[in-house]
């Protein structure tokens, strides 16, 4: 009986194969060759081209990122692709607000001492002006079913509010949600309900707000001035003006924090709000001007009449950060070689090798290069949130951002320091980091993994695959808001360097050898995407530290 049992069941085993045997992976010649069109010397030759002073660092919006987005065009036409943008074109067109700052129009004045734009405080929002006592409010949230009311015991009417949490302000919610509040907890009516800091503020009367700079952002301050000291931009679908839009609020040091707190009864790590006995005087103010720019956005069909609907989509930003008229040194110009021309010019690449190849695939497969990733990841999350195609019809997304480094004896700066620019942490000669593939579907870690161990047999390395990783790579690339809309995501990065949003980012430091491997192996993760009989199941929920509530 028991010989019997054995057999039935090895009999069942061989009829019915498992997930685990159903998803190996398998590379043809054929397939190889289609690959082996990427080539390391067609991808330096477009990267040097794309990542050259004549772009002047591609920055949102700019010449630079629009003749960028023009040779994509003409390259995809060129081949053969479907445009995929709004009314039969290539560009998914996007309206900005543009503000720039002139400091002599915004000043803080504490009990009677005069503070410096930049150096002492930056401008969040606001065109207005405010003068009254200060009052601590912590982190300002209000949240009915958390029983959570950061003004309780204070009243905040034509007072200017102290605000504190540790991260970093935006422009609508300025500070992050309370701890164990998550979007699902704002149900209700905005106002009522529940209130982000800024709403709440507006509706409780107070004239301005002051965010207090945590010691980290003070670490950072430099880096926060290349955002905050120049103006701002938004884009106007993604940012409609929140209430209270209109009340100056400011980012202060850490030495306006030790001034305001300064003899008081309370402190920055009080958890109620209090009374502070100083005054202040605070104007901010911007002048703002309509631009545009634009995601590239393109469809090559897949050859199965049915599976050809669905879509596998590769994404990059073409996008970098421009250039710094006060920089130190000669060299003004960020050229953002590896961030992300690299994955600028590999998805090219992969455009280029669909168009060559002797067949297509069975899906169809969809190429985005984003705009504005360094302005805050806001043509990814635009594009989720306007597609111009049929968003739920893509299966998975795979993006690229930073593939061109790596780690050599020559090059390893080591890491020895809070915040040194450092080398140690890029990815070995023939290793790449990968991120997410795991995260929401088994069906798409099965693939990624399975096709770099049948094809290429790159060191994957999942270091940074974890969602307490302190770097938060997850939340840094175009990808964050593909796995926010569902879609499951797979993200290729090779690591941050000594030149990492600096101006020596050059595309004569790539190490186009791993560079060509790489492209080749996301092609190929792409193929065999595209050829599955069924699109990957969402078998996993995203961790709760990767939602973005907190």
């Amino acid at each position: 009986m028991r010989k019997n049992l054995v057999t039935i069941f090895l009999f069942v085993v061989m009829l019915v194969p498992s997930a685990a045997f159903a998803q190996t992976v398998k590379v043809s010649s054929k397939e190889r060759k289609m690959a082996e069109t990427i080539k390391a010397d067609q991808l330096s030759n477009w990267l040097h081209f794309i990542a050259s002073d004549a772009m002047a660092g591609r920055d949102t919006p700019s010449q630079g990122l629009d003749v960028t987005a023009e040779f994509l065009k003409m390259k995809l036409s060129r081949w053969g692709f479907k445009p995929a943008g709004d009314d039969g074109t290539f560009f998914q067109k996007i309206a900005l607000s543009m503000t720039s700052i002139d400091p002599k129009d915004n000043s803080l004045v504490l009990n009677g001492q005069k503070y410096d734009l930049v150096q002492d405080f930056f401008r969040i929002s606001g065109d207005n002006t405010a003068e009254g006592s200060l009052v601590f409010g912590g982190n300002g949230w209000m949240v009915k079913a958390k029983n959570i009311d950061a003004f309780n015991g204070v009243d905040v009417r034509g007072k200017i509010v102290v605000l504190y949490d540790g991260g970093f302000p935006n422009r609508n919610q300025l500070t992050r949600m309370p701890e164990g509040v998550t979007q699902a907890d704002l149900t209700g009516t905005k106002g009522t309900d529940w209130a982000d800091p800024l709403t709440y503020a507006a509706q409780k009367g107070a004239v301005g707000i002051i965010m207090v700079a945590s010691d980290e952002l003070q670490n950072s301050w430099a880096q926060i001035g290349r955002f905050l000291g120049r103006g701002g931009m938004v884009m106007d679908k993604l940012s409609p003006a929140p209430q209270g839009a209109s009340l100056p609020v400011a980012l202060v040091s850490t030495k306006i924090r030790d001034v305001i707190f300064a003899g008081e009864s309370g402190n920055i790590s009080s958890k109620t709000a209090f009374a502070i006995n100083k005054t202040a005087k605070l104007e901010t103010k911007a002048r703002s001007e309509r631009k545009w720019t634009q995601n590239v956005v393109a469809l090559w069909e897949g050859s199965d009449p049915v599976l050809k609907n669905e879509m596998v989509a590769i994404g990059a930003h073409y996008d970098h950060v421009g250039v710094n008229e006060n920089a130190p040194g000669e060299d003004k110009i960020w050229n953002g070689a590896d961030d992300d021309g690299s994955g600028t010019v590999a998805v090219l690449a992969i455009a280029e090798a669909l168009a060559k190849a002797p067949k297509r695939p069975k899906r169809s497969v969809l190429l985005v290069w984003h705009t504005a990733e360094e302005k805050g990841l806001l043509g990814a999350n635009y594009f989720n949130k306007f597609p111009t195609v049929d968003i739920k019809n893509v299966i998975a997304q795979l993006n690229i951002d930073m593939i061109g480094r790596s780690r050599t004896p020559e090059n390893a700066i080591p890491c020895d320091q809070p915040r040194k620019r450092c080398n140690d942490e890029l990815a070995g000669p023939n290793e790449v980091y990968v991120i997410g593939a795991d995260m929401m579907s088994s069906t798409l870690g099965t693939i990624t993994k399975g096709t770099n161990s049948a094809y290429l047999k790159m060191d994957y390395n999942f270091k940074y695959d974890d969602p307490k990783d302190p770097n938060r790579f997850f939340f840094r690339s175009d990808h964050f808001h593909y796995a926010q809309n569902g879609i499951p995501i797979a993200f290729w990065f090779t690591g941050v360097h000594e030149d990492y949003h600096q101006p020596e980012d050059h595309a004569d430091k790539i190490d186009y050898a791993k560079y060509e491997k790489i492209t080749r192996t996301i092609f190929m993760t792409m193929w065999k995407l595209s050829d599955l009989k069924e699109r990957p199941k969402i078998d996993k929920q995203l961790p709760p530290e990767l939602t973005g509530s907190r």
